[in-house]
């Protein structure tokens, strides 16, 4: 059994169409046989992503750090809830329990856990599938960001390979279900050949 790690938001006042995915995504986590990681949360996108996929008889690790578990806002609709001291330990513990990654709309804190791990692939930290789900262009400007990291040579464009967008959980679930591993190039410029 693999396990997906998912980012996403933890607000109940978003649209929708956000919360429909996550019916979709529980039908499709049992169709393709895997389990979830999650931040433990029972607000939001964090709450329906964990149910949907319980209710489509896959298990739920959520891990929660004691700061919002001390709040009362943890999900016990759960197979087990991992509390941690600190926010990084959270992050590290989903890291080391997950065979891949999923972000799905979020806020800060989703974006920061996107980029951590697609930082850690590109320093050669972990070898995972990364995805990046831009349901309604939800992403376009922070993907128009990544355009300007390339164009100005913050960042090599074969970095593109790191992660995969798309708007469609089929499409999310292929990816994860085909993936495999190549190594793609050293995270730095060969300033002296110019060979960027």
């Amino acid at each position: 059994m693999k396990k997906i790690c998912v980012f996403c938001s933890s607000s109940d006042a978003i649209s929708q169409q956000y919360f429909d995915i996550t019916v979709e995504f529980g039908k499709l986590m049992n169709k393709n046989n895997y389990d979830l990681v999650y931040g433990g949360a029972g607000v939001g996108l964090m709450k329906r992503i964990s149910d949907a996929t319980k209710n489509n008889n896959q298990k739920v690790v959520g891990v929660i750090p004691e700061a919002i578990f001390n709040k009362n806002i943890q999900n016990d609709y759960l197979d087990k809830l991992i509390v941690t001291k600190t926010m990084h330990e959270r992050k590290q513990k989903m890291y080391e329990l997950s065979d891949a990654f999923l972000a799905i709309p979020g806020g800060f804190g989703t974006l920061e856990e996107l980029l951590e791990v697609i930082t850690l692939k590109q320093l050669e930290y972990h070898t995972k599938p990364i995805v990046i789900l831009n349901t309604n262009g939800f992403y376009n400007n922070i993907l128009k960001q990544f355009e300007v990291f390339y164009s100005e040579k913050f960042s090599k464009s074969v970095y593109k390979k790191i992660y995969f967008v798309t708007d469609n959980l089929q499409d999310t679930f292929d990816y994860f279900n085909n993936y495999e591993f190549k190594t793609i190039d050293t995270k730095w410029f060969d300033v002296s050949s110019k060979a960027f």
